[in-house]
């Protein structure tokens, strides 16, 4: 295995390239980084230097390559209930009071949008969380949607299947009512039930492009995304995200991720959690 040399010069290309594409800020520290992701990549399209590489993205037509570079570049750490107080307020606070807004016929859907979804995780502890405190959630008319700019991790995402060690956040007793234990050449995994799945639609979706959602949200859940975003692309998603919120609807961040720097008009509620007022 040879060693590919990223130049300063590549490396702003790349850099530049990225930040016009999906907003993600890739600062001097993340060199090496770039280096060793984009690295593999060209040894898989057999190209011999970065510039090459980079030659072939811009002029490339379908796109295709575009996406797994993309796929490549984009960090996707995630796990079961992750930032377990976030799931905390949504059963003690949130729910409460999406139930209190409810038409009379209760009829109205519940829609809850996990951006940067990454392989599954959240969108799936969501679903779960959903299920226990409606209860009857697999028969509700509930619409939770699920999106990140890498197909990759949304291809993991939507089979639902999980390395044993990927479980340990999650209770026996969730373990039992929403996985399935796998068997012979699965064993060691799990998998959601088919019936957790189907709350979730999965879709490829770049935060910096125009949204064409018809219907607002209830809640957003955007966690430890804008931390690769500059200020200008902060500012960009936190507008569309408050556009695309119901009044009296919740803003999950990051445990890192604060919106101080942003011009916004969230009322505050706790670190991390912000509030669509009702006025």
């Amino acid at each position: 295995m040879y060693y590919l040399e990223l130049s300063d010069k590549d490396f702003a290309l790349f850099r530049s390239l990225v930040y016009e594409k999906c907003g993600i800020n890739l600062h001097e520290g993340k060199k090496e980084l770039v280096r060793a992701r984009l690295g593999k990549r060209l040894r898989q399209t057999h190209f011999k230097k970065f510039s090459q590489y980079y030659k072939y993205l811009i002029e490339e037509d379908t796109g295709d390559e575009l996406i797994e570079m993309l796929n490549a570049i984009s960090t996707n750490l995630t796990s079961f209930f992750r930032e377990s107080k976030h799931f905390d307020f949504l059963t003690e606070e949130a729910l409460p009071s999406y139930a209190s807004r409810l038409p009379s016929d209760r009829s109205r859907p519940l829609r809850v949008w996990s951006a940067g979804c990454s392989s599954g995780e959240e969108p799936y502890s969501i679903a779960i969380q959903l299920c226990e405190y409606l209860k009857s959630a697999a028969t509700r008319d509930i619409h939770i949607l699920a999106t990140d700019i890498s197909t990759k991790v949304l291809s993991t995402a939507v089979g639902g299947i999980y390395q044993e060690a990927q479980t340990g956040t999650i209770s026996k007793e969730l373990l039992r009512k929403y996985f399935q234990k796998g068997l012979g050449k699965w064993q060691g995994h799990y998998r959601i039930k088919a019936f957790v799945r189907n709350m979730v639609e999965f879709r490829r979706l770049n935060l910096m492009e125009p949204f064409s959602f018809h219907q607002p949200f209830d809640i957003i859940f955007c966690r430890n995304v804008m931390i690769y975003f500059d200020k200008k692309g902060q500012q960009t998603v936190i507008d569309k995200f408050y556009k695309h919120l119901v009044r009296g609807g919740y803003l999950f961040i990051g445990h890192s991720e604060s919106l101080m720097s942003t011009k916004h008009r969230f009322k505050y509620v706790q670190p991390t959690i912000y509030l669509k007022n009702t006025d």
